[in-house]
């Protein structure tokens, strides 16, 4: 199935840091030795993060510039510049392809985690506040004629332009404030300084 995530360093930075609560998790139960069960959800967790991680398009892009540095150049990510009808340019979102099975692995993690009782208030529960937030922007429906028009946008391998139709801009606007509130919602400031990204 197609996802469309956008191109937003909240989002990305969000995404990233489950690794850390992952991470923790799997490192606490290989030690523990006493649910197995409990580590297979978690390592399978892991490496469905790693394949959604692989597919973004801020990680893409890092990767191909750090590897530039050291290696010969590569090919940089397909990349488009998307704007509104009066010609303002908008935060561009990316389909990405997961499987229902890694976005069931990713949901059973979640669930074991927000069943373990963390802390009020420490490390642990603030992330697994962070990974359900991800987990919903994840499982948010993309609206389907925007998903067709930028599946075939990033299918063409090149930089173009994209003007959104009228129709299709408002589809857009409603799923980016669908985005930023699951994301930011809570805090007003990073509220309003992530909705400011789309503007």
């Amino acid at each position: 199935m197609h996802l469309l995530v956008p191109d937003d360093p909240v989002f990305y930075a969000k995404f990233q840091s489950l690794e850390e609560l992952l991470l923790r998790h799997l490192h606490r139960l290989h030690h523990a030795a006493t649910d197995s069960d409990a580590e297979r959800i978690v390592s399978d967790a892991y490496d469905s993060w790693v394949q959604v991680l692989l597919q973004l398009p801020l990680w893409a892009r890092w990767h191909a510039e750090e590897a530039s540095d050291v290696l010969a150049p590569t090919e940089p990510p397909p990349r488009y510049i998307l704007y509104s009808v009066r010609g303002d340019q908008l935060t561009s979102l990316y389909p990405i392809e997961v499987t229902a099975a890694e976005l069931g692995q990713l949901t059973a993690c979640l669930d074991l985690f927000a069943g373990t009782g963390a802390e009020p208030g420490d490390a642990e529960e603030f992330l697994t506040e962070v990974f359900r937030r991800v987990m919903e922007v994840l499982l948010l429906p993309p609206p389907q004629n925007l998903l067709n028009i930028l599946r075939c946008v990033v299918l063409q391998r090149a930089a173009v332009l994209v003007t959104l139709p009228a129709e299709y801009e408002a589809e857009y606007r409603r799923f980016c404030e669908e985005i930023v509130t699951l994301l930011s919602s809570g805090d007003t400031f990073a509220l309003s300084s992530h909705r400011a990204m789309y503007l």
